[in-house]
């Protein structure tokens, strides 16, 4: 599973893990503060702000070469670009900080992070031992821009694959578009695909040429059928083929450059 459905919102899995970690702190320091009557909520909550930061700075600095000449880039989130090993990093560092500070909420503090890091650490296991609901490219049937039928499985077969889900009406997925398009040309050993999702061939056309894009394989899934078997429901999903036609990674939602680079990077042979 690479989202999970919230009524109209699509939502990453790594994001959920992240907030049903720290709402068990909260709980059980709730619980532990309130018995020794002492309130860690607030300290809680800036140590989350701290690994958010943390994580996203970790990030930064591993893919500094896509941020150098875009300073904004850095503070635009949307890419969903944050290291989660820096994040725990700055868990720790911050809990440790307020546990030297405030001698006072020591235990609840200590058994309240405990606790998140704990249930996150499980949460991700659990994540990664259950593994993607499809590990190969899905044998499904879709239309090419011509209106012939086009396997998705054959596409680019033998080589490493990167599948896109998007739709002209989806936001994040328009402003996707251009990294994904000079992406054809700075890695021409890696077959991109671009799925439209449950709009008319005459709607995708003239999408594409409104934008002036000019992606080499693109493809219609008329009836939405594809995120089902990826378990994804959300715009837009990126998925990472190796060169088997293993799925190695998925990115749910907007990519930049460097988180396109990151999934890029589980499948292609490391030199």
């Amino acid at each position: 599973m690479t989202s999970v459905i919230i009524g109209p919102f699509s939502l990453p899995i790594g994001y959920i893990m992240l907030m049903l970690a720290f709402a068990i702190a909260i709980v059980v320091g709730s619980l532990v503060g309130w018995k020794a009557r002492r309130s860690v909520v607030s300290k809680l909550g800036d140590i989350f702000l701290v690994t958010v930061v943390v994580a996203r700075l970790g990030f930064i600095a591993r893919y500094f070469e896509f941020y150098r000449d875009d300073w904004l880039a850095m503070v635009d989130i949307r890419d969903g670009g944050f290291d989660p090993w820096f994040g725990l990093a700055g868990t720790v560092l911050m809990a440790a900080f307020w546990y030297w500070r405030y001698a006072e909420v020591r235990k609840p503090l200590a058994i309240a992070v405990t606790a998140g890091v704990v249930a996150w650490l499980g949460i991700w296991t659990g994540v990664q031992s259950v593994g993607y609901p499809n590990i190969d490219v899905p044998d499904i049937e879709l239309v090419n821009l011509e209106g012939q039928p086009q396997n998705l499985a054959v596409v680019g077969a033998g080589g490493p694959r990167v599948v896109n889900l998007w739709a002209s009406w989806c936001g994040p997925c328009v402003r996707e578009m251009p990294v994904l398009e000079a992406a054809q040309q700075e890695y021409p050993q890696v077959t991109f695909i671009f799925v439209n999702q449950a709009e008319s061939l005459t709607r995708g056309r003239a999408f594409l040429s409104e934008q002036g894009l000019n992606l080499r394989h693109s493809l219609f899934d008329l009836q939405a059928a594809l995120p089902a078997l990826i378990g994804s429901r959300g715009l837009p999903t990126t998925l990472f083929y190796d060169a088997s036609g293993t799925l190695m990674d998925t990115h749910a939602g907007e990519l930049s450059r460097a988180t396109l680079a990151q999934g890029l990077a589980r499948i292609l042979p490391q030199e």
